[in-house]
């Protein structure tokens, strides 16, 4: 039984690509972007093979499609497609949100934006002047680490597993970090350092359900804890952090400030977030 939803041609058309794809609440928060601004569109989910990402997403912007929202696991390949590539994209080598323009695709990576609003905007915590840590050096924390950089923290540690998959993306942001005065380092996950005000989790160990990857030492009194995840795959993390006196605060937020962005960069136009978040939130619960 074919239950795929009818798709109404004469809407602009624009899709998440990933895979897997079934979970992604994308659909439902840029219909709520649409419904708020009056942008006649359509939003889907596209399933790509994971061997066949580039056909895929072409093959719907043959058929029609306006751009699309990139996830796990084809960040990196989006890039590659993209013939135009915002600094922001430049800097992480990878792509969340790709315009399929006439002259050629263009690609950006709207997450470090979602995760910089959400923590200034959403949680009222300016970065500015902040100490933070970042874990992992995989390519969540490639996608924000420019981001934050400019939000103008006094420093960010970045831990990983592998110290020298760490310092490998401090190389690659060292000038962005000279530029706006940041002090960046890396280090392992044993020897991070201690009592930063925000600690954000890139790493891999929410998803894969394993322990938290730093001790309490990190945590300065009432520090702001947030994992990238969100659901069931943030929960461990988030329950450490609170349970240590911290301020937990999971991915969602950052989820929808991160389309927010990519919907202004197709439609020219910005909606506002707080009650799509909130009722993001509910539908969740």
């Amino acid at each position: 039984m074919n239950d795929a939803p009818v798709v109404d041609l004469s809407l602009a058309r624009y899709a998440v690509a990933g895979n897997p794809i079934a979970h992604s609440q994308s659909p439902f928060i840029h219909t709520q972007f649409a419904l708020q601004t009056a942008q006649a569109l359509s939003y889907e989910r596209l399933l790509c093979p994971l061997d066949d990402f580039p056909a895929t997403v072409q093959a719907f912007a043959a058929a029609g499609g306006r751009g699309c929202n990139v996830t796990v696991p084809f960040k990196f390949e989006a890039y590659r497609l993209a013939k135009q590539l915002s600094p922001r994209a430049l800097l992480a080598g990878a792509v969340n949100t790709l315009r399929f323009d006439a002259d050629g695709w263009f690609g950006d990576n709207t997450d470090g934006l979602g995760l910089v609003r959400d923590i200034e905007h959403n949680a009222g915590r300016s970065l500015a002047g902040q100490r933070v840590l970042l874990l992992g050096a995989g390519g969540a924390s490639a996608g924000v680490l420019g981001s934050l950089i400019a939000a103008g923290p006094a420093e960010i540690k970045l831990a990983n597993r592998s110290p020298a998959k760490a310092q490998a993306l401090v190389d690659a942001h060292l000038d962005c970090a000279h530029q706006h005065g940041v002090l960046i380092s890396a280090s392992g996950l044993d020897d991070c350092g201690c009592a930063y005000p925000v600690v954000i989790n890139g790493t891999s160990a929410s998803l894969a359900g394993a322990g938290v990857p730093v001790g309490p030492q990190v945590l300065a009194p009432g520090a702001l804890v947030v994992d990238m995840m969100y659901g069931p795959a943030a929960a461990n993390f988030l329950d450490w952090a609170r349970s240590h006196g911290a301020t937990p605060r999971d991915g969602l937020g950052m989820l929808v400030e991160q389309a927010a962005a990519a919907f202004e960069i197709w439609r020219g136009l910005r909606p506002a977030t707080a009650a799509v978040l909130a009722e993001l939130r509910q539908r969740l619960a």
